[in-house]
């Protein structure tokens, strides 16, 4: 499923639950398709900052690492 198709059913889902509400499998849905759309744009921000540097006055560049 690729992220478009992901937020178009997790709109789904949240429109459905304001009007009728639902039921206990798409509650378990909306919630496994939650996490992987957070999962997923986690990773991608993990990927950005792999590959981020901080170019110093000096002209120097350091890489970006977790603390």
């Amino acid at each position: 499923m690729d992220m478009n198709e992901l937020i178009a059913r997790i709109n789904e889902l949240a429109a459905k639950n304001k009007t009728v509400g639902l039921t206990e499998e798409e509650l378990e849905e909306r919630a496994k398709l939650r996490r992987m759309y957070i999962d997923n744009v986690t990773g991608n921000l993990r990927g950005q900052l792999d590959n981020t540097y901080i170019l110093r006055p000096d002209g120097t560049k350091e890489k970006v690492v977790r603390k």
